[in-house]
């Protein structure tokens, strides 16, 4: 994904600076022209029939805009300079009453199940892609495989998968509301609805809460499991909802502890850890199981949603 660009009456100049480089139907056709590749001048002269003068004009007003990137790249007799586009979206915020005010953010994050930076792994595990089976299962090591990162459905009986999310307001702006949810269950052989499991959720190595899963959820199909995977098998999970901000720490708008925001140090580090697995001294040891988009009943991944406010 691509950066936005923000754009308030701070920097009234940079405004019309944009606005102007947008202000024209070539330039427009030529920032959908770069939408999924990197073009060189005399390629978008040629597919919008422009001169290669009026291309090379417009490329060098979207580049000041900061619209557009160009690097000098080898070709066919010598360099060629090639532009790629910079961003996804440009916004114009036009609200007055905002301007002396901290100004509000947030940042959304979805990540793959199968895309955890560490982990400790004890049987019964497993995973398995939308495909197939990764690995083998019940053996650890499978969780070591490169294709692990296509995983749509994990499990383990006792451990923790680790995940990392890039903090991108380390260098700026503070934190007001951390928000993470994701589909799961407990782990036992085949499924049993009466399981029950302490799954605890770890930010940034502290503890923000426990959730105790009912069980292993089956005896009907997951909303968006792949025909293949078998009915005799944990089928769904449930969606949970982890909300720390500065009144305390909330599971499923339930508050469960006292641990504020400013407690998970989000502004320390270049990524923010987030754990999820069984405590050594768990009262129900019954496992985790977490879905990714194309299983279970809920078509998300680990989900995470950061609000903070700059100045």
């Amino acid at each position: 994904m691509l950066k936005d660009i923000l754009l308030d009456y701070s920097d009234k100049q940079k405004m019309l600076v944009v606005a102007k480089a947008i202000a024209n139907e070539a330039r427009i056709n030529i920032l959908e022209l770069l939408n999924e590749r990197s073009l060189s001048v005399n390629e978008i002269a040629e597919q919008l029939a422009l001169p290669t003068s009026t291309a090379a004009l417009n490329v060098r007003i979207l580049e000041n805009a900061g619209l557009l990137f160009t690097e000098s790249q080898p070709g066919i007799r010598g360099s060629m300079k090639v532009s790629s586009r910079v961003c996804d979206r440009v916004v114009f915020r036009l609200l007055l009453d905002q301007m002396h005010e901290n100004k509000e953010h947030s940042i959304v994050l979805s990540m793959p199940i199968g895309n955890f930076v560490n982990c400790e792994i004890h049987p019964t595990c497993g995973l398995v892609s939308e495909k197939s089976a990764i690995g083998i299962f019940d053996q650890p090591y499978s969780f070591y495989y490169p294709d692990r990162t296509g995983a749509q459905l994990l499990w383990f009986y006792k451990g923790f998968v680790e995940y990392r999310f890039p903090n991108t307001i380390v260098n700026g702006g503070l934190p007001k509301q951390f928000d993470l949810s994701f589909e799961a269950c407990s782990e036992a052989p085949f499924y049993r609805n009466d399981w029950p499991s302490d799954i605890t959720v770890w930010v940034n190595d502290r503890e923000i809460g426990t959730w105790t899963s009912p069980g292993d959820l089956g005896g009907r199909k997951g909303k968006f499991n792949p025909s293949w995977w078998p009915e005799s098998l944990n089928q769904y999970g449930l969606l949970t909802d982890w909300k720390v901000n500065s009144h305390g720490t909330f599971l499923n708008n339930e508050r469960i502890a006292d641990l504020a925001i400013d407690s998970l140090g989000i502004k320390d580090d270049c990524f923010i850890s987030v754990r999820i697995g069984i405590k050594e001294d768990a009262r129900f040891v019954g496992g985790v199981t977490l879905f990714g988009e194309h299983f279970g009943d809920y078509p998300q991944n680990i989900v995470l949603k950061l609000d903070y406010d700059m100045y």
